[in-house]
């Protein structure tokens, strides 16, 4: 556990709690990633010794690390999410893996005079070696190779999960070619008993160095023994380039010979013969030795770890209260708070009050079409249904807009009592020519029946007066096409309204006697030479057969 002042500290957007591991480098701290809207999420926070965070070259390596891991997109790499500096301190977020490191597994496992079943040997480190390779194998967003070396490949940057997926962790001593830090001289990264020779000689390396490193902790998982274990470093390093190497089977009774195979090709000191991918070695492997499905790898993790990982379970469930307590302590953006204040909407003018912007004077003259499409508002129903307080900003400064935008047409009202009365003579001039019309039926009905053209000589046959023109009771509709105007009693009519009143087109009623001007022929014309009675039935002129 961490020390009590570390406990709860607030870091930027997330809360550092306890410190559940320790390396040479840094402490991994459970940790809340507090969010907006009660928004959470348990991580992992390695927090860089002081001593480190004060020299830039580590300050450096680390910040690499967050860079360069979170290049790698795999199932069996831990993510890395954010990198906090903050007070003096540098601090790595990364996923949280509920499960434990293989070389703790490895320890509870010798403790019980147990070894690791073959088969959960061959999931996690054919695992490892999956997500070592997408790791030699990512490109940057152009596209380009990273070409990244972990360097450190070891059990303990190993996590295995009750999930029973491995992933590997901890590139903080990874190498990019693309960058090439330098260090002072005689400082090698790294665990010595980890290395490949090249990399123990400083000789130039490249991904394969990770390869010799998988190579031995799989030998040490089958085995439960350290392969190159030495009581100073000189000697480790020179085991590690001298020493013979063994095969598992000849320690553990039962190991194929194929496992043999794959282990030592593995272990080759000349990077040429050794396995030039990870991914070819993990495909060997799984041929060699089947690899168990994650359902049993999970079974055997909780065997060993259950209870630790159950206590921490409990634990992570109080972090959950702790959390939203010291969520007040993080900084809350302005735009998404926890309950937003409607915005106060501007009140509406009354039908009757004059514009506010001067530059738009009630026009005089009928306001043109285009500005009649700029009615619609759509303002209203976004300020019917607020999401957070960037929407009610955003609309409420729409909403002002719009209104502004509909202020200068407040004088369509006016337009309207125009348009109006011009609709109203438009009714009045549709029924005087239907009257005109009726009047002229009976004359055109005739020669339909006939399928005659009607002539000049038939009229004086018919007498006009049996239609007279009923105009005057109509007449008064105009008074009907007013309504509109009239429900909006505020606006005063303008002066073009009384026009409806006078029946302008009245002079036309008076002109529709205009048909008599037609007067029937002489009696002696013959063309036609019959005649149509009131009756309708053809009758042929006398003088005329």
């Amino acid at each position: 556990m961490g020390n009590a002042h570390e406990a709860g500290r607030v870091v930027g957007r997330y809360v550092l709690y306890d410190e559940i591991a320790s390396g040479g480098m840094a402490t991994i701290h459970l940790g809340r990633m507090i969010g907006q809207v009660g928004f959470a999420r348990t991580v992992a926070i390695k927090r860089l010794h002081p001593h480190f965070a004060k020299d830039p070259e580590f300050v450096a390596m680390f910040i690499d690390e967050a860079r360069l891991a979170a290049g790698i997109r795999h199932p069996n790499v831990v993510s890395t999410l954010d990198v906090v500096a903050l007070e003096g301190d540098l601090f790595l977020v990364m996923e949280y893996v509920e499960g434990d490191s293989l070389s703790h597994l490895i320890k509870r496992v010798t403790a019980r005079d147990q070894r690791i079943p073959p088969g959960v040997v061959s999931g996690i480190v054919s695992n490892v070696l999956y997500g070592l390779h997408a790791a030699h194998t990512a490109k940057d967003e152009r596209g380009e190779a990273l070409h990244i070396v972990h360097r450190d490949v070891s059990p303990q940057n190993v996590l295995v999960g009750l999930d029973g997926v491995a992933r590997v962790v901890d590139f903080g001593v990874a190498k990019a070619s693309r960058r090439i830090m330098e260090t002072e001289a005689g400082r090698i990264k790294g665990k010595f008993r980890y290395m490949a020779p090249e990399q123990v000689k400083a000789d130039k390396f490249d991904h394969r160095v990770d390869v010799f490193a998988a190579g031995i902790v799989l030998w040490e998982a089958l085995t439960g023994r350290g392969l190159f274990v030495a009581d100073e470093p000189m000697r480790t390093m020179t085991m590690v380039i001298e020493h013979p190497i063994e095969p598992p089977s000849s320690l553990v009774p039962g190991i194929p010979s194929a496992v043999d195979d794959v282990v030592l090709r593995a272990l080759e000191r000349s990077p040429a013969e050794r396995y030039q991918s990870a991914r070819e070695m993990a495909m060997d492997l799984e041929d060699a030795l089947p690899p168990a499905v994650p359902r049993v790898i999970g079974e055997w993790v909780d065997g060993l770890v259950g209870e630790t990982l159950r206590k921490r379970a409990e634990r992570l469930i109080e972090l959950g209260s702790e959390s939203n307590a010291s969520a007040a302590g993080l900084p809350q953006p302005a735009t998404v708070p926890d309950a937003v204040p409607s915005a106060p909407l501007p009140a509406p003018l009354p039908v009757d009050a004059a514009p506010p912007i001067p530059a738009a004077p009630a026009p005089q003259a009928p306001v043109p079409l285009p500005v009649l499409e700029a009615t619609p508002v759509p303002a209203h129903p976004l300020r019917t249904e607020p999401s957070s307080q960037v929407s009610e900003v955003s609309t409420a400064a729409w909403d002002t807009a719009a209104q502004r935008s509909l202020f200068p047409l407040r004088p369509n009202k006016q337009l309207k009592v125009v348009l109006g009365a011009v609709a109203g003579a438009m009714a009045l001039f549709l029924v005087v020519l239907v009257v005109v019309l009726k009047g002229r039926a009976p004359t055109d009905e005739a020669p339909d029946v006939l399928g005659l053209p009607p002539t000049g000589a038939a009229r004086p046959e018919v007498p006009v007066e049996a239609t007279p023109p009923p105009a005057p009771a109509p007449v008064p509709a105009p008074p009907a096409a007013t309504p509109e105007p009239t429900s909006e009693p505020a606006v005063p009519a303008p002066k073009p309204a009384p026009a409806p009143e006078k029946p302008p087109p009245t002079p036309q009623i008076s002109a529709a006697p205009a048909a008599p001007k037609a007067a029937p022929k002489p009696a002696g014309d013959c063309n036609p030479p019959w005649v149509i009675d009131a009756n309708g039935i053809k009758k042929f002129k006398r003088h005329c057969m």
